[in-house]
């Protein structure tokens, strides 16, 4: 039972969190439940893609840090996201509530956080406390944080015609990259890049606040921005 509550309380934590930065016009209950349920049933096409890249990858001969970018950035940072991309790409982009850009970084992260969620119960109850522990202020807050990239240009994406097509593409392949490294950083078990871990885990959450500030700034349910366009 204890693994089962450190395996799910700090998504619902993260989970609560997003939900209350976005003060203006918060999203329908029901509709941010079916894109967590969306994110959660992700890991099984994942993890087929995943062990038939991983065969290529053993296949193919790739060796030392060909082999662990191979795993990082392609077998885990694409093969992820584009699962995640693709709930929020179907079932969000021309949902009526997707009406604002802040709307993006709810939904990608919660589709990003259902995936973290079920990710999170394998590891735990595979692993044990230790892990539990560790992952709750690490791959938990990382998976937010690459929802949270990838939302923030979906949103920019929906309400931005002339340059949609770049900003999709910026959804993606951002969050590919961060998660790339991520995981690089990790599986190359090299003593100087593990020394940048800690600084690059900060450097992401400061990124993530800030793109949430700017978004949640911009809202034009925001008060403020509303008061202006009245002067």
């Amino acid at each position: 039972m204890l693994l089962v509550f450190l395996s799910s309380a700090p998504v619902l934590l993260i989970l609560l969190y997003i939900y209350a930065r976005d003060r203006y016009d918060k999203e329908p209950i029901g509709l941010v439940a079916k894109v967590v349920l969306f994110g959660a049933i992700t890991p099984i096409p994942v993890i087929v893609v995943e062990k038939f890249l991983i065969f290529i990858g053993v296949n193919v001969g790739l060796t030392g840090y060909l082999y662990v970018f191979w795993n990082s950035f392609i077998v885990a940072g694409v093969t992820e996201e584009v699962f995640k991309f693709l709930v929020i790409f179907i079932f969000i982009w021309k949902h009526k509530k997707f009406n604002e850009k802040f709307d993006g970084i709810v939904y990608a992260a919660f589709a990003s956080l259902g995936f973290a969620l079920v990710e999170n119960f394998l590891y735990v109850l595979g692993n044990g406390l230790s892990v539990g522990i560790i992952r709750a202020f690490t791959a938990v807050p990382a998976h937010a944080i690459f929802g949270i990239t990838m939302g923030f240009f979906f949103g920019l994406a929906k309400f931005d015609e002339q340059n949609r097509s770049k900003l999709l593409l910026a959804s993606l392949l951002v969050p590919i990259l961060l998660h790339g490294f991520y995981d690089f950083i990790l599986m190359s078990e090299n003593t100087l890049l593990l020394l940048l871990f800690i600084p690059y885990l900060i450097g992401m959450f400061i990124f993530a606040f800030r793109l949430m500030k700017q978004h949640s700034d911009n809202s034009k349910f925001n008060p403020k921005n509303a008061q202006n366009r009245i002067d």
